[in-house]
C-alpha cells in the first residue's frame, strides 16, 4: 500500500511539474504591466485551448498531491 501510493506521489509530482512548466507567463515584465493591462482586460481570453487544459491539468494534479500526500501521513504515521 505504501509502495503504490508512493508512485502515485511520484507521479502526481511529475504531472505538476511539467505542467507548471510548459504553462505560459502572466506578464510580460514592466512594459506589459504598464501598457498590456486594457489589453489582458479585456482582450486575450484564454478561457479555451492548450493554457486552459495546462490548468486544469494542474488542478487536478494538485489536488491528487494533496490526497495523496494527507492519506500517506494519515494511514503510516
Amino acid at each position: 500500500m505504501h509502495t503504490a501510493l508512493m508512485i502515485i506521489l511520484l507521479l502526481a509530482s511529475i504531472v505538476l511539474i511539467v505542467s507548471i512548466l510548459l504553462q505560459s507567463g502572466n506578464s510580460d515584465g514592466l512594459s506589459g504591466s504598464i501598457a498590456g493591462g486594457a489589453e489582458q482586460l479585456f482582450g486575450k481570453r484564454k478561457s479555451r485551448g492548450y493554457d486552459a487544459l495546462l490548468a486544469k491539468i494542474t488542478t487536478i494534479g494538485a489536488i491528487v498531491y494533496i490526497v495523496v500526500s494527507l492519506a500517506i501521513v494519515a494511514i503510516f504515521n
